[in-house]
């Protein structure tokens, strides 16, 4: 029951931050009849959104918060976003990769998600500057008393998305060839592609893509039309990206004209 009642809270979360995003903002009596919850459910939701800095409550509702594009939000408050469209995407994800595998981690909340599915893989080998995935892997391990995938992390300088960037994480990546890269990103677009608000992992992530036979996009449908200061990827560039199901349809048909492969995870 528990759990159960924790998806509906996220669901409901997710309706009311799509609707936020919609219209601008939204008010409370609004909210309330639309989902027939109470007052102090709408209430609740809307202080946990607001604790993880993607809106500003206002008197009688809430609001978008305008962010400006080179704002970087940390992992802890991306990590409380979407959560049931990042288990959907992680899993098709992870149905990718084959044992035996090189396959390379971006930095981001999916990726995280998705290093989750792959602890049990055989013999595959891991290349991250994803701090927080390195540790799924290393606890794993530990946790399983048996070898688990073999884990190369970049080094390099952290960002206040616990991934390591900048030239030392570059030029170690710049040194390897991986068969599969899923690669996370702030924002995707037709005109901008692949977008990040920090320039050094705008940069890192050039390298990866560079280094990898095929680029996978891991991103949820909430990604579409953002853009972030620094354009690291066209779409074109982009082999397959895999997000969920709650896409539009006008965005899936606008990035079938550009990536090779679209994956609906649901």
């Amino acid at each position: 029951m528990a759990d159960n009642g924790n998806l509906l809270a996220e669901q409901r979360r997710a309706l009311i931050l799509d609707e936020i995003r919609r219209r601008g903002g939204v008010r409370v009596n609004d909210l309330t009849r639309r989902l027939n919850v109470s007052d102090m459910t709408i209430r609740r939701d809307l202080d946990a959104l607001a604790r993880s800095g993607v809106i500003e409550k206002v008197h009688g509702g809430a609001v978008m918060v305008e962010e400006a594009r080179t704002h970087e939000p940390g992992f802890e408050a991306k990590s409380v976003l979407e959560l049931s469209a990042k288990e959907q995407i992680a899993r098709a994800a992870a149905e990718l990769v084959a044992p035996g595998s090189a396959i390379a981690l971006s930095g981001g909340t999916t990726t995280y998600a998705l290093a989750q599915h792959l602890t049990e893989i055989e013999q595959l080998t891991v290349v991250t500057n994803s701090v927080r995935a390195a540790e799924v892997f290393d606890r794993a391990q530990r946790t399983a008393g048996a070898p688990g995938p073999t884990v190369i992390l970049t080094g390099g300088v952290r960002t206040p998305s616990d991934t390591l960037v900048g030239p030392v994480a570059d030029r170690a990546i710049r040194s390897l060839h991986f068969d599969l890269l899923f690669i996370g990103t702030h924002g995707i677009s037709p005109e901008a592609g692949l977008s990040t608000p920090n320039l050094a992992e705008a940069e890192t992530n050039r390298n990866f893509i560079a280094s990898a036979r095929r680029v996978i996009a891991v991103a949820d449908h909430t990604k579409w039309g953002l853009v972030g200061l620094s354009t690291f990827a066209a779409l074109s560039e982009i082999d397959t990206w895999v997000t969920d199901a709650a896409l539009p349809a006008e965005a899936a048909a606008a990035a079938r004209e550009h990536v090779r492969e679209l994956i609906l995870a649901d």
